[in-house]
């Protein structure tokens, strides 16, 4: 076998759902509820309670609320191709899987070392958020800490260690070590909470809303309301995590894509309304950036509510920091079951638990130590661009798996195909070109490293190179 041949073998469908029997497999414990609430509870988090603020301000002034509906449409399309595979495929690995099965071992390994970096980052930049608006809720009742261990050293030159960020990554990682329901059981309390503040912000905050505060509409055009729409992108980071909770569904083949598509839906109507009350309350110039819904309730007198925001945020971004962390041992799971990664380690399930431990340990001790040493906002644009992409190698997929297997059942089939997964490309690849240059470097970086890595090691230990399984150029073919 060639190396060409090699780098660009498909897994077959066969294969994948063999892993489902093996030994080493996750316990199946979610319904459609539970999913769509882990969906949502990964979407709502900073983004709806900081990004609202800088992105009105800054970039689409009114006009935030269609670069939502942009970003959502953006999202939307894609959640359509996600829905398809993981229903098709109910595996652990989400874009990882899909491109194994359509593109081949290479970019299924770059895609999969792609989102290694998108959960951990995400992960490392939500726990230092959450650190912010814990210790502004400590405040409240009189509780200060020293600058010491409250900030990273790089920002605050007196401190040593963001012991806060550190300390709820490893809470969360104990939750998640100890099990797939229980963790779920965490995040839907957290979710009804952040919900419940988030439809007070809405309905109470309508009864300030000004509209001539939504004049002028497009302050900064529409060049504005797509910058707008490629920032606040990251505030829809969070519903592909779901299909990384496929092989934990109970009904994968329904509930993943009720989980992908419900959760989506909801945040999208929530993310409008809060920016809709939010640029009526407040003109946008005058928006507080780094906490706006309290700001804005402040600033009427409401000082109730900022206590209740607060509380709302801390739960929010909890939930989203569970999710975060729950998917990043999945893709680890998946890639260390196919010889990607060393098997011994990263693929194996904890025997009472059925969760993959030692990832998940390993994922939240280097998640808190970048979250207490480091400052990520650099790296948190990372995220962006590494999602993006996996956005659009899933709707690529979508294509490409069928015309290779065309008569694989699909209990989900994308809608007004091939419309729904070249619009998904188009908007996808559209957001990414409006990010900087400097994210495409360092995306660049990352990816050769992945490479570095691929051929040392993965390469040579691949269960798919040691099979017989057809390349992708002889499936077609056939």
């Amino acid at each position: 076998m060639s190396l060409v041949e090699q780098l660009f073998r498909v897994k077959p469908i066969a294969m994948l759902e063999a892993d489902l029997a093996g030994e080493h497999r996750l316990r199946r414990a979610l319904g459609p509820w539970a999913l769509t609430s882990l969906g949502v509870g990964a979407i709502i988090g900073a983004g709806i309670f900081v990004l609202t603020g800088l992105a009105a301000h800054e970039y689409a002034g009114p006009a935030l609320v269609l670069s939502f509906v942009i970003a959502g449409l953006g999202c939307a399309f894609a959640a359509l191709c996600y829905a398809e595979f993981a229903a098709m495929i109910p595996v652990a690995g989400s874009a990882y899987t899909y491109a194994y099965a359509t593109l081949g071992e290479l970019l299924a390994w770059i895609i999969g070392w792609d989102l290694i970096l998108e959960y951990g980052m995400a992960s490392a930049t939500v726990a230092h958020g959450w650190s912010k608006y814990f210790l502004h809720l400590l405040e409240l009742f009189g509780i200060h800490l020293p600058p010491a261990i409250t900030s990273d050293p790089f920002s605050t030159p007196e401190a040593y260690f963001n012991l806060p960020a550190a300390g709820i990554v490893l809470v969360v990682t104990t939750i998640l070590v100890i099990g797939i329901r229980e963790s779920a059981t965490f995040n839907a309390t957290m979710v009804a909470v952040k919900l419940a503040v988030i439809l007070f912000v809405i309905f109470m905050g309508a009864q300030y809303v000004n509209p001539q505060n939504w004049e002028p509409f497009l302050p900064f055009g529409w060049k504005g309301v797509a910058a707008g729409a490629a920032y606040v992108f990251f505030a829809y980071i969070g519903f592909d995590s779901v299909s990384t909770q496929a092989e934990e569904a109970r009904n994968p083949q329904r509930d993943v894509p009720i989980g992908i598509i419900a959760s989506l839906a909801i945040c999208t109507a929530l993310y409008i309304g809060v920016a809709a009350v939010l640029t009526g309350m407040v003109p946008y110039t005058e928006i507080d950036v780094d906490a706006p819904l309290a700001a804005a309730f402040a600033r009427y007198g409401f000082n109730a509510a900022v206590l209740i925001i607060s509380v709302g945020a801390v739960a929010g971004i909890t939930s989203v920091l569970l999710v975060l962390m729950l998917s990043q041992p999945r893709v680890f799971f998946a890639m260390a079951r196919d010889g990607l990664l060393p098997e011994e380690f990263f693929g194996r399930v904890h025997p009472r638990f059925r969760t993959p431990h030692r990832s998940t340990i390993l994922t939240g001790t280097v998640v808190a130590i970048v979250a207490g040493l480091l400052p990520i906002q650099a790296l948190a644009e990372m995220v962006n661009i590494g999602t993006l992409f996996a956005f659009v190698v899933v709707c690529s997929a979508v294509l490409i798996m069928r015309y290779t297997n065309p008569d694989q059942p699909r209990p989900f089939r994308t809608p007004f195909f091939p419309l729904v997964p070249i619009l998904g490309i188009l908007f996808n690849l559209g957001m990414m070109f409006s990010l900087g240059s400097h994210n495409w470097l360092r995306l660049a970086a990352w990816l050769a490293i992945g490479l570095a890595i691929y051929f040392a090691y993965s390469r040579h230990h691949s269960r798919l190179a040691k099979s017989k399984a057809i390349p992708l150029r002889r499936a077609r073919r056939s």
